[in-house]
């Protein structure tokens, strides 16, 4: 544990200091358990107050959400629901549009995108074991939510250069159709460590 909390302070510093950012522009995050979500059940994502988020006395003290925020995340990759949710660049409840006609251009804060639901129900004979189902969602779609399927489904993410980067969801259900597309434009740095731009 020791080793993870030194690893989880040190490396966004390093990962921010602009020589680093200068060969490596886009920061991902990828994990397990979504800081928010909308969906119909009780994990830990449809609480206000989620582990990953603030984190939990019994295992991290700090959450991540202000670690990522305050180093310049740009996306972050989360999985645990099956069903695909893009949400609006968010920090702690509110919405960090890059405008309003290009949200995803210039975000204030990290793009979160949960991709839990690759399990087909038309599976190879060697996972007929597997039960995973849709994990449906909350009828009313939240104002941080900006797209959700529950179709089965994977993502392509293709980082074109330093200031642009595309990401689509699609649908295995509906034969390789590609149902949520989305584009981010940075032009400059996000992070708080320092004022770099992007050429």
């Amino acid at each position: 544990l020791r080793c993870n909390n030194f690893t989880f302070k040190t490396l966004p510093q390093k990962a921010t200091k602009p020589s680093n950012r200068a060969l490596r522009p886009w920061i991902i995050v990828y994990g397990h358990r979504p800081m928010y979500c909308s969906n119909k059940n009780i994990d830990d994502c449809t609480m206000n107050q989620t582990r990953t988020r603030i984190g939990t006395p019994d295992i991290m003290n700090d959450g991540l959400e202000d670690m990522f925020y305050n180093h310049g995340v740009d996306l972050e990759i989360w999985a645990h629901e099956h069903s695909y949710e893009r949400l609006w660049p968010i920090y702690n409840y509110q919405i960090y549009n890059g405008s309003l006609r290009e949200p995803y251009r210039n975000p204030g804060a990290p793009v979160h995108v949960i991709t839990g639901s690759a399990v087909s129900n038309k599976r190879p004979r060697h996972l007929d074991g597997c039960d995973e189902k849709h994990d449906p969602f909350k009828s009313k779609q939240p104002y941080w939510s900006a797209f959700r399927s529950v179709d089965y489904g994977y993502n392509r993410l293709k980082v074109f250069n330093s200031t642009h980067l595309y990401m689509e969801y699609v649908s295995v259900e509906h034969h390789g159709v590609s149902i949520g597309r989305s584009r981010c434009t940075n032009s400059q740095y996000r992070s708080t460590g320092g004022s770099d731009t992007r050429s």
